[in-house]
């Protein structure tokens, strides 16, 4: 690859980051990030060749937009959306998270192109070494949840050994997780010997999600229970709708299932996303009256999302909540150490 396709591919891919950062549209997203493979992929004969925007659109997946973009990189522009994007892009997206969000290690919730994020584990690695973090958790979704793609025992198994051979490359220790699918009877979606191999588990209630409060709790507080469970993932399984409207929150128990999660040592989400902000502020206050411990993640599914951790880092200080009670600030030896606990 050439030196000016590499400029521009790295171009399109850092734009795409801060569409990501900004919730744009989907479509838009993947407009700019597939035109950064085409050009990753072009010999230095073929750039030879492109020398306008319609040279440019003359290639595969590049629109008018993407074309003019290239051609403003290839002419040693910086263009003028990507220097706007960059200057929004300097402060938090939440100023009030940023003491908290700064001692923050690492991410426990995070999707790949493997179940239903929108790219490869690379590439979100190449972004947590560049925010500075010490680690990584990798959480693809669990067999049974096939509209999020989730991984078979076989898949996961080939993610695990994708990790070790991208390892190497990093600076952030990429750690084995799983978003595994709280099932309805409490049980965790993956085999004990593939829940044995990972480092975190985030526990979450995906599916019938209406059940009665009495059902709920029994399942929430059986995954919680279990020795593998490290996160209790969007509690509330609440969500902000295309017409401004919520999603109504699961009812639960929320004193016995914290209380477990407390009991258990198992970290009660602060999702960061900004069409969750799971839980609710009075289930946050609750959980921290009643001592538990908490996990900022970003559950991210694009590497421009990995920027919400500011979101969830100014809840939990809205909340009052202790920074070493919050176990994605601790030490990574410290935090596997947690994981392993209950373990046999």
């Amino acid at each position: 690859m050439s030196s000016v396709a590499s400029e521009v591919a790295e171009s399109l891919r850092e734009y795409a980051f801060w569409l990501e950062r900004g919730m744009a549209d989907t479509h838009r997203i993947k407009a700019y990030r597939r035109a950064a493979d085409v050009a990753a992929g072009l010999t230095p004969r073929e750039v030879d060749g492109l020398h306008t925007i319609a040279d440019w659109q003359s290639l595969p997946s590049f629109g008018p937009s993407t074309a003019g973009f290239a051609t403003e990189v290839m002419h040693g522009a910086t263009p003028s959306k990507l220097t706007k994007a960059r200057a929004a892009g300097a402060e938090p997206l939440d100023p009030g998270g940023a003491q908290l969000g700064g001692a923050l290690r690492g991410d426990l919730h995070t999707h790949t192109n493997a179940s239903d994020g929108g790219s490869p584990m690379w590439e979100m690695a190449e972004v947590a070494d560049r925010m500075g973090r010490d680690y990584l958790a990798i959480t693809d979704h669990s067999p049974r949840l096939r509209v999020a793609n989730g991984l078979s025992r076989e898949r996961l198994f080939a993610q695990w050994e994708e990790m070790e051979r991208l390892q190497p490359d990093h600076r952030c220790r990429l750690l084995r997780g799983i978003e595994v699918d709280i099932l309805a009877d409490g049980a965790l979606d993956q085999a004990e010997d593939m829940l044995a191999g990972t480092d975190v588990v985030v526990a979450s209630v995906h599916s019938d999600l209406r059940g009665s409060s009495e059902t709920m709790t029994r399942r929430m507080v059986a995954a919680v229970s279990n020795p593998h469970t490290l996160v209790l993932g969007h509690c509330t399984g609440r969500r902000l709708q295309g017409d401004g409207s919520w999603r109504p929150q699961s009812q639960f128990d929320a004193e016995m299932v914290f209380s477990a999660c407390e009991m258990f040592g198992v970290a009660v989400e602060i999702n960061s996303r900004p069409e969750r902000r799971d839980p609710p502020m009075p289930l946050l206050e609750l959980a921290r009256d009643l001592g538990c411990l908490f996990a900022i993640d970003t559950d991210a599914h694009a590497p421009g999302q990995m920027e919400f951790w500011s979101l969830g880092a100014a809840r939990a200080t809205v909340a009052g909540i202790d920074e070493d009670r919050i176990i994605n600030t601790w030490p990574l030896e410290s935090l596997l150490h947690h994981a392993r606990r209950r373990r046999p």
